[in-house]
């Protein structure tokens, strides 16, 4: 894909802002990208689907939308099926790739089937007793609701009594809420460009937050947190945990770009798969661009390599069939 030019991009929609409890960042990624597209001579558009309607989507006839969505409406394949519908090409991974790896617990299921390791976890409805989980999963625990991201709903669980809090906290925003074993170690992020048998990860960057806090705002509004990129790692356990994150990328079917989170167990160095992102943050502290630098790659080189990798998944050739 990388003969193609500024022109032959066509017209250009950047998709940010939406409606999900991740707004403000996307916002923030879109701007980003915009200006990364518009310097490189590409005939690029602004356009929020919480401000604007499908109908105005598809009466801008754009040649191909770069998704910098965050979250719900725009990272979970419900955006996805609509430019499959309206025939426009997009970033990123398809309808069902893309609801998948929103959805943290069929994520973790669909890993496990192709044996990759990610911390036991429990799926806790209203029904479930609250104090027999930590009983399963130990202490501490994770309590976070399965389809938000950016740290949002997430509660550190130390003891029984704070069950109930953190998960009336994550139920907030989802009608399930994941517990998740907590895993002592070092926090590390795994990007992932390509499809397919040409998937490859970047170079692993480790973070390091503000007393192990890698919270909303350490993430994105302080420069408190310090990312080690490349992580100083053994070169055997580098590649063991990048490969691990392109099988995971490919065992969900997606493609064009993603970001795996990752926890080094520090009592064995043994790596668990947290989640994915398949529309990762592109703002100033994002990690992408932070990973794609550390090879020499710059932002605006990242947005056009990620645009010109989008095409629609459903394939549109229709055979009739006669008996």
């Amino acid at each position: 894909m990388s003969e193609l030019n500024s022109q032959s991009l066509g017209k250009v929609g950047v998709l940010f802002g939406g409606r999900s409890a991740e707004r403000d960042v996307s916002v923030m990624s879109g701007n980003g990208v915009l200006a990364a597209l518009k310097s490189k001579g590409v005939d690029a558009y602004a356009f929020d689907p919480a401000e604007r309607s499908i109908a105005e989507l598809a009466a801008e006839k754009f040649d191909r939308v770069f998704i910098a969505l965050h979250g719900r409406y725009g990272e979970d394949g419900s955006l996805q099926g609509v430019l499959e519908q309206l025939n426009i090409p997009y970033t990123g991974s398809g309808v069902m790739a893309s609801a998948i790896a929103m959805d943290k617990i069929f994520t973790k299921r669909i890993w496990q089937t192709h044996g990759l390791s990610t911390p036991k976890y429990a799926v806790l409805t209203p029904q479930t007793q609250l104090r027999t989980v930590p009983d399963d999963l130990g202490l501490p625990l994770i309590i976070k609701p399965p389809h938000e991201g950016s740290t949002i709903g997430i509660s550190k669980v130390r003891g029984y009594s704070e069950m109930s809090e953190a998960y009336a906290l994550a139920a907030q925003f989802d009608d399930v809420v994941l517990a998740e074993e907590f895993i002592e170690g070092r926090e590390l992020t795994v990007a992932v460009l390509g499809q397919g048998e040409q998937a490859y990860a970047l170079p692993i960057i480790e973070i390091v937050a503000p007393d192990g806090n890698y919270d909303y705002q350490n993430k994105y509004f302080t420069d408190d947190t310090r990312y080690l990129c490349p992580a100083s790692l053994d070169p055997v356990l580098t590649q063991q945990i990048q490969e691990m994150a392109v099988d995971a990328y490919r065992a969900l079917d997606c493609e064009g770009w993603a970001r795996l989170d990752v926890l080094l167990r520090k009592s064995d160095n043994r790596p668990f798969l947290l989640e994915i992102n398949t529309s990762p943050g592109m703002t100033g502290h994002s990690l992408v661009p932070m990973a794609a630098k550390a090879t020499g790659m710059s932002y605006e080189d990242l947005c056009m390599e990620i645009l010109k990798t989008a095409r629609l998944k459903i394939r549109t050739e229709v055979k009739s069939i006669t008996n």
